[in-house]
């Protein structure tokens, strides 16, 4: 019976072997057989994962992220943690501004869309505000109330955000 010759390993292909790092490179010259237990990295699972996931979500999902994101890029709270009685900046998008006029006094509201909540904006006294308009990105700041189970700032400090 022939013996095999042993195979030289060098000291980095011995832990490689052993710990399975990504960091570790690979030895020169080796490219080829061995690469296959390098490729399997929990970062090339990440990113897959996160391929998947954005083939897979509905375009609302994926905008509900990308307003979380720009949300906590400005320091804004999200309105998911909002609770009465806070004074929060929130930022997001203004889905939808509807004036409704009352007997005693007018008010405009705008429904601001974070990604993770809405919260109702109301402007008393006002039948129109140049920029407050469907679409629209911007950071209000105000004391939350709740009105018939619904989050709502009254006369909120805003500043627009630059249009898109």
């Amino acid at each position: 019976m022939r013996r095999k010759r042993p195979v030289r390993r060098t000291l980095a292909d011995a832990v490689a072997a052993v710990v399975r790092r990504p960091w570790l490179p690979v030895p020169a010259g080796r490219c080829g057989e061995g690469d296959a237990e390098h490729m399997t990295t929990d970062e090339g699972r990440g990113s897959l994962r996160r391929m998947l996931r954005r083939l897979t979500a509905s375009e609302a999902e994926i905008e509900a992220q990308q307003l979380q994101r720009e949300s906590a890029r400005c320091g804004a709270m999200p309105v998911l943690q909002c609770g009465r009685g806070q004074v929060v900046s929130v930022s997001g998008r203004l889905r939808t501004v509807v004036y409704t006029p009352r007997t005693n006094l007018p008010a405009l509201e705008a429904d601001l869309y974070d990604g993770s909540d809405v919260v109702t904006l109301v402007w008393l006294g006002r039948r129109h505000i140049v920029g407050i308009e469907p679409g629209r990105h911007l950071t209000a700041r105000g004391r939350v109330a709740v009105r018939d189970d619904r989050k709502v700032i009254y006369n909120p400090y805003y500043e627009l955000e630059p249009s898109k």
